[in-house]
């Protein structure tokens, strides 16, 4: 599984406005922001990269003012953690991943009202909820509505449960597949509302919807033994691990 998801990890930073591919990486660039977690790189499988590899990678992030950082899974990739950390790059952290099957996939028993997103209001309830659920670690913004809208419109999918009155109680997304899988992320769930099954909900919802269209499988990150359990009751298994590296400027 290390294989596809980090094959995936390539193909969907292709899909950015802008890529640059230097030294067997590929980075993926969002004009607008300088988020680390949204400006990144990741290796070709099976990459080997040498000194003068990571040294053009660290140029290029460098050249548009952005942090030096990567996300990749190692099994895929063995030969890129020593030579990141020869280059003095520090892990950030190491996340398990969770992966869902069209033969696991086990849909809750309680049905909550799962919507897809329409409206501009709807995508910017979204962006916002999504920040609040994170403590405000990307701030909302018409940018990140707006890159909502295009994994909606992308072939990706965004789900929501509406929270009551108007607004968004909590939300997820699925990006686009490639290499017939596809990443799970972004589950988050307001505080005021959690609880109440919302995550389980929405992440079923997406499983479902592109294991429909086609994909073998979903995968997501996990940050907890609570949101674990959550994602192993609709139907997710253990599958490997990513590793976060990147380089103080």
């Amino acid at each position: 599984m290390g294989i596809d998801v980090q094959s995936f990890a390539v193909a969907n930073l292709r899909r950015r406005p802008e890529v640059v591919e230097i030294g067997g990486f590929v980075v993926g660039v969002e004009p607008g922001t300088t988020s680390p977690s949204i400006n990144y790189a990741t290796p070709l499988p099976g990459a080997r990269p040498g000194e003068r590899d990571v040294a053009a990678l660290i140029g290029a992030f460098r050249e548009r003012g952005l942090k030096p950082r990567l996300e990749f899974a190692p099994d895929a990739a063995p030969a890129v953690e020593p030579a990141l950390r020869e280059a003095g790059f520090t892990v950030e952290a190491v996340h398990d991943y969770l992966v869902c099957t069209p033969a696991t996939l086990t849909p809750p028993t309680a049905v909550l009202p799962v919507e897809t997103p329409s409206t501009d209001e709807d995508y910017a309830a979204i962006d916002a909820a999504l920040s609040e659920a994170f403590g405000g670690q990307l701030a909302s913004s018409p940018e990140g509505a707006a890159r909502l809208r295009r994994t909606e419109e992308g072939g990706g999918a965004v789900r929501f449960v509406r929270a009551p009155g108007g607004g968004c109680a909590g939300a997820a997304m699925c990006s686009a597949p490639a290499v017939e899988t596809s990443e799970l992320a972004g589950v988050g769930t307001r505080p005021d509302f959690r609880r109440r099954g919302i995550a389980g909900a929405v992440t079923a919802t997406l499983a479902e919807a592109l294991l429909a269209r086609g994909a073998r499988s979903v995968w997501l990150e996990y940050g907890g033994e609570g949101s674990r359990r959550v994602y192993e009751r609709v139907g997710f298994r253990p599958g490997g691990t990513r590793l976060y590296m990147s380089l103080d400027v």
